[in-house]
């Protein structure tokens, strides 16, 4: 099981009444509501490993490079010789500390890589991996990562906890028309507002399907393009126009599955008795009232 830590406890942080605090008055609603996730997500699913992947570099300056509007209405600062400050609530802000250290009470790896997202290291792990794999996330350009051949699906939280949708090949032909294959050449075409790619001007979801379809893949509705075969002169014309974008997205858009990265050390184990009490201690001081307990819990019960 693979985590987009970071897309869940923003939905943890959002989810959970601000009103959960600590006993000295600090918020910990995103700590609770993501140690309620992965103990949810552990009971039902029972994965055997599981890594917390983490955005060492929410906005790398090599995909802004390609394309400067990437995440940009995200930025809540630039720092200048340095990384892009992402707006994250202020309560937040202060709660990812002890996020990291509660998964580090539970023996769980968090793995980052410099100058790469989550999705990356998560694309990384996934490619890599040789036991089937659920990508735990909220972001649907991890879609093209689906691959029911070698056992990898998408465990989406767009819908909240209660309504999580297990994404597999056909989950994604039904609903946009293109296999997981073609689903980041699908992205690139139609754009995505949240992560400030334009996309093709006039290119709908459906348009972006139909080309795929006739043609496999941007490679070839770009040759169909450039021909005049086998396309409508308006569409021609629209995906002219956007060859410069056409040119750089789709290596934003991408995933990258080659990171540089190790195994890690993944494997699910029931905490001893001196690190139970840690972990104990940790919830009392931070006010998480069973939350840890059920995490520790549920961890213990796929050992």
């Amino acid at each position: 099981m693979l985590l987009d830590t970071a897309s869940l406890y923003f939905r943890a942080f959002y989810g959970v009444p601000d009103t959960v605090r600590s006993p000295d008055g600090a918020p910990v609603n995103a700590v609770r509501g993501l140690l309620d996730m992965i103990a949810k997500l552990v009971t039902t699913y029972e994965p055997t490993d599981l890594v917390a992947c983490w955005d060492d570099d929410w906005r790398p300056q090599w995909r802004v490079d390609l394309i400067p509007t990437y995440k940009t209405h995200r930025v809540a600062e630039v720092v200048p010789g340095g990384s892009d400050v992402e707006v994250v609530p202020d309560p937040l802000e202060a709660q990812i500390p002890i996020i990291r250290e509660a998964l580090g009470l539970l023996d769980l790896t968090i793995v980052g890589r410099a100058d790469h997202e989550a999705d990356d290291v998560i694309g990384t792990l996934a490619t890599r991996a040789r036991m089937p794999v659920d990508i735990v996330t909220g972001d649907r350009d991890l879609f093209q990562l689906v691959d029911d051949a070698r056992d990898v699906r998408v465990i989406y939280t767009a819908r909240g906890m209660s309504n999580l949708d297990v994404v597999t090949e056909a989950t994604v032909v039904k609903k946009y028309g293109v296999l997981p294959s073609q689903y980041a050449d699908f992205a690139t075409m139609r754009g995505d507002a949240s992560d400030g790619l334009p996309g093709v001007a006039g290119i709908g979801e459906k348009t972006a399907a139909t080309l795929l379809a006739a043609h496999g893949d941007l490679a070839g509705i770009l040759a169909a393009a450039e021909s005049g075969d086998g396309i409508s002169a308006s569409v021609r014309a629209k995906i002219l126009a956007a060859s410069d974008y056409l040119a750089v997205a789709p290596t934003v858009v991408a995933v990258v599955t080659d990171l540089d990265i190790d195994p890690p050390a993944s494997r699910l184990r029931a905490l001893n008795d001196v690190e139970r009490t840690a972990a104990a201690e940790f919830a009392e001081r931070w006010g998480l009232g069973t939350s840890m307990a059920r995490a520790v819990d549920a961890l213990a019960a796929r050992a």
